[in-house]
This record gives C-alpha cells, sequence and structure tokens, in this order.
C-alpha cells in the first residue's frame, strides 16, 4: 500500500514540480494519540496567545512598554505555529503530504520571518528590561510610544529582509527528481540537501549570515542582562531586588526555550546531523514554545493574572 502511495505522489510531484514532507512516516508511533496532542497543543497556542493579548488590549493598566512588546511576542508566537502546524497534522493523517514549490518557499520565507522576528523581539524586550531596572527615573521618558513603534517595526524589517535573502538563495538551488523532503515543514538544512547543484556559496552565505543574525540578537540580551545583574546586585533593598529579579524571570526562561532548542538545532557540527533528532527538536521550538510562553508570562506574572481574572469575569457577567 506504501508502495503505491509513494508512485502516486512521485508522479504528482514530478507534474507539479513540488516536494514530498515526510513528515515521521518513517518512524514507528500512534498516529491518533500524536495527532490528539499536536492538536491540543496548538489549540491551547492559540487560546493562552488571545488570551495574553486580550487582556494587554482591555487592562489599562498593562498598557506598558513592556506588555506593548509582549503582546507582539505573542502575535508572532500564534503565526510561528501556523506555519507549520497544519502541513504536521496533514503528514500525521496521510503518512506524507504534498507541497507545492512556491508554498514550500513560501513556508520556508515565513518560517525565517517569524523566527528571525521573535529573536529581535526578545533582545528588544531585555533592553527594555534593562532601561526599567537601570534607569527607572527615565524609562517613561525614554520608551515613548515613536520609540515603541520603531523598534518593533524594525523587529519585522530586519526579519523580512533576512527572509527575502534566504529564500531567494534557496530558490535558486537546482532540484534533483528525489523531492522527499524528510522533514515536516521546509527548513534549510533539507531544502539545500536536495540539490543536485553546488550549493557551497548558498551554504557560506546562509550559515554565516544566520550566525550573525542569531549571535547578534543572543549577545544583546546577554550584555543587557549583565548589566542588569550588577544593578540589581547594587540595590540595599532586599524587596526591591526581588521585585526586579521576578519582572525578569519570565522573560529568561522564555530566552533559555528559544536559543536552547534552536542553538542544538543549528549551531553543531555536520558530522552531527540527524534528521530524526532535528525534527524532535523542531516541535519543541516551532509548537511546544510558542504556547509556553503565553503560560510562562502569565502564570508568573501577577499583572497579567488579575487581569485575566477581570477578563473573563467581564466575559462571564455579560453572558
Amino acid at each position: 500500500m506504501m508502495d503505491i502511495l509513494d508512485l502516486f505522489l512521485m508522479e504528482k510531484v514530478n507534474l507539479t514540480s513540488g516536494f514530498v514532507l515526510l513528515g515521521f512516516s518513517d518512524l514507528h508511533y500512534n498516529h491518533a494519540a500524536f495527532f490528539f496532542t499536536i492538536l491540543v497543543i496548538y489549540t491551547l497556542t492559540w487560546t493562552s496567545n488571545i488570551l495574553l493579548i486580550s487582556s494587554i488590549q482591555l487592562s489599562p493598566q498593562l498598557h506598558t512598554p513592556m506588555y506593548f512588546f509582549l503582546g507582539n511576542l505573542s502575535v508572532v508566537d500564534i503565526c510561528f505555529s501556523t506555519v507549520t502546524v497544519p502541513k504536521l497534522l496533514s503528514t500525521i493523517l496521510h503518512g506524507r503530504t504534498l507541497i507545492s514549490i512556491h508554498g514550500c518557499f513560501l513556508q520556508f520565507f515565513f518560517f525565517i520571518l517569524l523566527g528571525s522576528t521573535e529573536s529581535l523581539l526578545l533582545s528588544v524586550m531585555a533592553f527594555d528590561r534593562y532601561l526599567a531596572i537601570c534607569y527607572p527615573l527615565r524609562y517613561t521618558l525614554i520608551m515613548h510610544g515613536k520609540l515603541l513603534l520603531i523598534l518593533n517595526g524594525s523587529c519585522w524589517v530586519a526579519g523580512s529582509l533576512r527572509s527575502l535573502l534566504h529564500t531567494y538563495n534557496v530558490s535558486q538551488l537546482t532540484y534533483c527528481e528525489d523531492r522527499l523532503i524528510p522533514h515536516f515543514f521546509c527548513d534549510v538544512t533539507p531544502l539545500i540537501g536536495l540539490s543536485c547543484s553546488s550549493t557551497a556559496l548558498e551554504e557560506l552565505i546562509i550559515y554565516t549570515e544566520g550566525s550573525i543574525s542569531i549571535t547578534i540578537p543572543f549577545l544583546l540580551v546577554l550584555i543587557s542582562y549583565v548589566l542588569i545583574v550588577r544593578a540589581i546586585l547594587n540595590m540595599n533593598n532586599t524587596s526591591s531586588r526581588s521585585k526586579a529579579f521576578s519582572s525578569c524571570s519570565s522573560h529568561l526562561i522564555v530566552i533559555c526555550l528559544f536559543y536552547g532548542t534552536i542553538g542544538f538545532i543549528y549551531f553543531r557540527p555536520s558530522s552531527d546531523y540527524s534528521s530524526q533528532y532535528d525534527r524532535i527538536v523542531s516541535l519543541a521550538y516551532t509548537i511546544i514554545t510558542p504556547m509556553l510562553n503565553a503560560f510562562i508570562y502569565g502564570l508568573r506574572n501577577q499583572d497579567v493574572k488579575w487581569a485575566l481574572k477581570k477578563l473573563i469575569m467581564q466575559c462571564f457577567s455579560n453572558k
């Protein structure tokens, strides 16, 4: 049966010049349980992030720079999971799924765009925490509305430019007749692996620029928190220290989740490459992390929890 399906898919690929996403079809697992788990996580991602965005929008006390960036992070997380989850669910149901070449590059474009934007947003949020803790008296003057829009817009513009560069380079490659992608979405490593043409220049551009684009925001985060920790340690009041650390803890957890999984995938020797492990780890930062971000900020932040309770009470009172 699988041989017949493979022949049918390959014929369709030849006709449409598309690709076949293998997903997890080469692994033995409970399809129904896996499908249900991913669907629940995806539903929770939408629900938790929509609740967080609604709470920020409807609660005047949350109309601050930190929550402005947090709301944008929730938008990115919703879109980021939506780029990959629908095709993943399709591969779980059917074993493997066709994707057109334009659909593949479009998915690749939005994957890079949203991943890059999230990385930059996290660094901007670290900068925001640095100003709030190190310059509390000048914080509201520095982080005014116009600067918030500039910083947020810059994240999206930089992410778009980076995504255009990578998508153009990958789309210029010549692909062989074997269009089987050993992944559940169109990522850079499996796409380059399918190319029949020389990929030396493209790999140099992608990995050099990619390393710089990930390393610079991470260094900005690291520098911001070194300065934050130094400022906190110089505080004489114990309660002020505790409050300052508490305001940064959620962001630090999100940072560790994001860069930990990204580092495992893209910053390791090519000799250690394994499509099986990469697919499993990719589930963490494309599906699980977007869900956890909202829960981490919601459950660890008293202001957000209070706003959520108020929002839920308003919803029930209107019925």
